[in-house]
């Protein structure tokens, strides 16, 4: 009875996790999102802010069972499958975190390049007008699109490179893995 206890109760570096038959029961991360973006588009009727406040305030308490849930489903689907899956979850986490980092650092730089040149073109309109102020605009457009443009291409470079870096690294390990098992 002590055994199989222990055995549903799995330590996972300081967290108890529960796991279940089906990996926890209850709502998951994609249904409570589901529900959360269809509260946006509920009825034409309501405003667009009381819709989104509402749907908001419904299933934003309902996320953190979800993700727990789904959290948990995850984790019961790698244990139960061979290395090779455990191998696939972290590197499919690795690759996507790393792509969502990529876009958030190009959201940042598009932001700060936006601001700033709403900044500049604020000030110089205040201090010239005419001619000037026109071609100044023309050449402050080039930049910011050329800066933006260049940033977009080093940013998905080194995503891309780094993603790649990834799948080849966890491949080279899997390999020397075989290896290792195939010669004992």
């Amino acid at each position: 009875m002590a055994e199989s206890e222990a055995a549903a109760r799995v330590s996972n570096g300081g967290i108890d996790v529960e796991l279940t038959g089906s990996g926890g029961d209850g709502e998951h991360l994609g249904g409570v999102l589901r529900d959360l973006l269809s509260g946006f588009a509920a009825d034409g009727q309501t405003p667009l802010s009381r819709r989104i406040r509402v749907s908001i305030s419904t299933n934003a308490p309902r996320l953190k069972g979800a993700s727990r849930n789904s959290a948990q489903a995850l984790l019961y689907w790698t244990r139960q499958g061979s290395p090779l899956r455990a191998l696939l979850v972290i590197s499919v986490g690795t690759v996507t975190l790393l792509a969502l980092t990529g876009l958030l650092v190009f959201t940042l730089f598009f932001l700060v390049a936006t601001f700033n040149a709403v900044i500049i073109s604020l000030l110089m309109s205040l201090a010239a007008a005419g001619g000037f102020l026109a071609i100044f605009f023309v050449f402050i457009a080039a930049i910011y699109v050329g800066a933006l443009s260049v940033a977009a291409f080093f940013i998905s470079t080194i995503v891309v490179l780094t993603a790649l870096g990834v799948i080849l690294a966890t491949g080279e390990l899997q390999y020397f893995r075989f290896l290792s098992y195939k010669h004992m």
